[in-house]
């Protein structure tokens, strides 16, 4: 089954910005809605963003509104997360998935840590 494969993650103090990208080698990449999650250390996985086929509309957890961005390069095959304002509770495995009406479609894949210090 095909994955997405998540990058861009690190370590960064608070107040930084980190920016991750989620790519594809699947040609129908764009037809999906992608779907950002995150789980940090002995928590459920919860839902981050959203954004739709064309990117014309995207949805936000209200734990990150004003201070995330998702978007996508249909182009490129890739989504991308921009990520500012970063707090020490943002710290967690970031994964990217295709999603209808929330759910995730595929496998996950390995994620991206990213870590934010105070």
């Amino acid at each position: 089954q095909v994955q997405l494969v998540e990058s861009g993650g690190g370590l960064v103090q608070a107040g930084g910005s980190l920016r991750l990208s989620c790519s594809a080698s699947l040609r129908i990449f764009s037809h999906y809605s992608i779907g950002w999650f995150r789980q940090a250390p002995g928590k459920e996985r919860e839902f981050v963003a959203d954004i739709n086929w064309n990117g014309g509309s995207t949805y936000y957890a209200d734990s990150v509104k004003g201070r995330f961005t998702i978007s996508r390069d249909n182009a490129k095959n890739t989504v991308y997360l921009q990520m500012n304002s970063l707090k020490p509770e943002d710290t967690a495995v970031y994964y990217c998935n295709a999603v209808r009406a929330g759910v995730a479609l595929l496998n996950w894949g390995q994620g991206t840590q990213v870590t934010v210090s105070s």
